[in-house]
């Protein structure tokens, strides 16, 4: 207990706290047992910290560890939180908790025996927490944490601070709206940055490393999370890595599901289930014609990679410029929106709003006569007409 105890504090000696992410403002910190979700690199340790360094209610006893200790192959978690809490506890952050075995069981027995200890834990988004082998869904209150917006990206490398725009703010055809960010930024520029290398934190301390940074990244999600999740072995692993290296030349494209199972060497089904894993893990985003969610028995209508990071990294070839903008659109509005595959245009959001998304030249034939339909349009700076900049929609969180 002691050495944990010295490695939490080393731990919040040294976290930063002048950025923060959008989610740590939105997260009801006052609910006995919460989850947060999401990518690996999203900044989900970090951000656990900040808040036990900078918000936690004063004289908290609150302890930092990550399940992936040695320590937790020889100490259960139940026994260690009741020591804890015996020791006077008020707060446990778990972090990593997809690495510990016995997760769902024993989160369930400390939550139900220590009716006064506070529990945070975070998770790959790969682990579906519902779905356990204990039903948390009474218990949990569970966030995801997507990677950075455009906007946090600004914030993050350049010190600028934007407000959030709703989807109102972007769709009102004042330009009052945009005039503060205009007068500090030159957003193609800084787009364009985001767009290579923004969406991952990671990118502050990574530099010119920042491409092998992630491609170890995904592999530590293929080679370690995704086994200890879904219990898959050597072999499909492989499979799906070499499944993701021809994905990445197609994305966006509708799926010829034969094809790209002969194409990656295995059957249909497995396909589907593989596809299902990486879409969990946040490393592909499937677009399909309802929102209800995604289920790996049926196939996609459409599938991109789940950021643009992806696409400059996992290929060595320019990305298409018309994928990376929709691939952009897509991850940024779907954190706040449903969004689904139109019979018209490119996205349908919240089943009401229609976008087309081009360069600057793009017109509305695509979407004539549809009401609520707009054309988003990259490399301008200003709305022009009914022609909405599409780095505005990285403002949205």
């Amino acid at each position: 207990m002691d050495r944990l105890k010295q490695i939490s504090s080393e731990h919040l000696r040294r976290t930063p706290l002048r950025f923060t992410r959008f989610l740590l403002d939105e997260i009801h910190w006052g609910d006995r047992l919460i989850g947060i979700s999401g990518a690996r690199g999203s900044g989900k340790t970090t951000m656990m910290l900040q808040y036990i360094k900078n918000r936690l209610p004063k004289n908290s006893e609150a302890l930092f560890v990550s399940l992936d200790d040695i320590y937790f192959s020889e100490t259960p978690l139940v026994y260690f939180a009741e020591e804890f809490y015996k020791q006077g506890g008020d707060y446990l952050f778990l972090d990593e908790v997809h690495k510990y075995p016995n997760w769902s069981q024993e989160l369930k027995n400390i939550y139900d025996n220590l009716p006064s200890l506070k529990i945070v834990f975070t998770s790959s988004s790969a682990l579906d927490i519902y779905k356990g082998s204990h039903d948390l869904s009474r218990r949990a209150v569970v966030y995801n944490l997507p990677g950075l917006s455009f906007r946090e990206f600004i914030d993050l490398k350049y010190k600028i601070n934007f407000d959030v725009l709703t989807l109102a703010n972007i769709l009102d055809v004042k330009q009052e709206n945009f005039w503060e960010i205009l007068e500090k930024i030159k957003p193609l520029k800084l787009f364009n940055e985001y767009l290579q290398y923004g969406y991952y934190p990671f990118f502050i301390e990574s530099g010119m490393n920042y491409s092998n940074r992630l491609m170890n990244t995904i592999n530590i999600v293929l080679e370690s999370d995704m086994p200890a999740i879904y219990h898959i072995d050597f072999y499909s692993v492989l499979k799906m890595k070499k499944m993701l290296a021809v994905l990445s030349y197609l994305t966006p494209y509708k799926p010829n599901i034969q094809k790209l199972a002969a194409q990656s060497g295995t059957s249909r089904d497995s396909l589907l289930k593989y596809l299902f894993y990486l879409e969990k893990a946040g490393i592909v985003k499937w677009l399909t014609k309802d929102t209800f969610g995604i289920n790996y028995l049926n196939k996609p209508d459409k599938l991109y990679l789940q950021n643009t990071n992806l696409m400059f990294s996992l290929t060595q070839e320019a990305p298409n410029k018309g994928n990376l903008r929709e691939t952009f659109f897509l991850n940024q509005i779907n954190v706040k929106h449903k969004v689904a595959y139109p019979k018209s245009g490119d996205f349908l959001v919240d089943g009401k709003y229609t976008f087309e998304i081009g360069g600057s030249n793009k017109s509305r034939k695509q979407i004539a006569g549809i009401e609520d339909a707009y054309v988003v349009s990259d490399d301008i700076e200003y709305r022009i007409g009914n022609k909405i900049p599409l780095w505005l929609f990285g403002f949205l969180y």
